[in-house]
């Protein structure tokens, strides 16, 4: 174990970017200190391009993973959110970012059970185009981002969210929505802040020759995060990301203004995130376990 120490500008803005299993790190965490995590986890796959860099720690949780089918993979995630679940503050948010594999399995089993039902705020779909398509079956081209609360009172920033009328390039016309509608004496104005985001999320994945590519495979479009890190927290908050593959949700947070947490146990993925961290700002530690 090591650790490096950066100038911060101040121990209120320490950031903490860890190599190691987050199961043993959140365990080492006080109760009720994070206001919102955003988890992307290995989904249920059994696709190879998950062992993205071929370290040693990365391929044996990948081949553990899998031993025992789905449910071995629900208990090895459950164990993980139910830390989780007692770090996040009551005014704390989750969303869980995954597919069609095992969506349904992880409402379920895993957060309903938790969270609870009535901390079930949204499905939200996040919608892309991409090429090539089944002959036999629809394409697939969204993924699921639950998001749970921990209690009623939770912090919901709306209008930093807000995006222009149509901006998803539906057909309808938003004008014929305003003004006094028939059998009503109630106008209807549009925001001038624009609208809150339905939803299902259109952002365009990362081609290939994106300039916001950094060279890991499931990287996530940084105004996926911005989006979430607007709306659920506020400047200083705290955000944990115990899945940071390449430091996306890590990068959107610091550049916030908010304060991050971010695990790996792949030695790769923290040392791209890392990398990313550096260019964008010199102002972090980074600490090995």
């Amino acid at each position: 174990m090591y650790s490096v120490n950066v100038n911060i500008m101040s121990s209120n803005n320490l950031n903490k970017l860890i190599l190691g299993d987050n199961l043993e790190i959140l365990k080492a965490m006080e109760s009720e200190t994070v206001d919102l995590i955003y988890l992307d986890p290995p989904f249920f796959s059994n696709r190879n391009y998950e062992v993205i860099w071929g370290d040693e720690g990365e391929i044996r949780s990948f081949q553990d993973r899998w031993a025992g089918g789905i449910d071995h993979y629900i208990a090895w995630l459950k164990e993980r959110i139910i830390e989780m679940y007692r770090v996040l503050k009551q005014t704390g948010s989750i969303f869980l970012h995954c597919d069609w594999h095992a969506d349904a399995y992880i409402r379920v089993y895993i957060l309903d059970k938790i969270f609870g039902q009535n901390n079930f705020r949204n499905e939200i779909i996040w919608c892309y185009r991409g090429g090539g398509s089944p002959k036999s079956d629809f394409g697939r081209r969204h993924d699921s981002i639950f998001r749970y609360t921990k209690s009623d009172n939770y912090t919901f920033n709306a209008d930093e969210i807000r995006i222009p009328y149509q901006a998803e390039g539906i057909g309808r016309k938003d004008d014929a929505m305003w003004g006094k509608h028939k059998g009503t004496d109630k106008v209807y104005k549009p925001n001038p802040l624009g609208k809150i985001p339905e939803d299902w999320w259109l952002i365009n994945i990362l081609n290939a020759n994106d300039p916001e590519r950094i060279g890991y495979p499931t990287q996530k479009p940084y105004t996926l995060l911005e989006r979430i890190v607007k709306c659920a927290s506020n400047e200083g908050d705290l955000v944990l990301d115990p899945f940071v593959g390449g430091g996306t949700t890590l990068a959107v947070a610091d550049k916030l203004n908010r304060r991050w947490i971010g695990i790996d146990q792949s030695v790769q993925a923290v040392k791209v995130t890392e990398l990313r961290l550096q260019q964008q700002t010199d102002l972090f530690t980074s600490i090995y376990i």
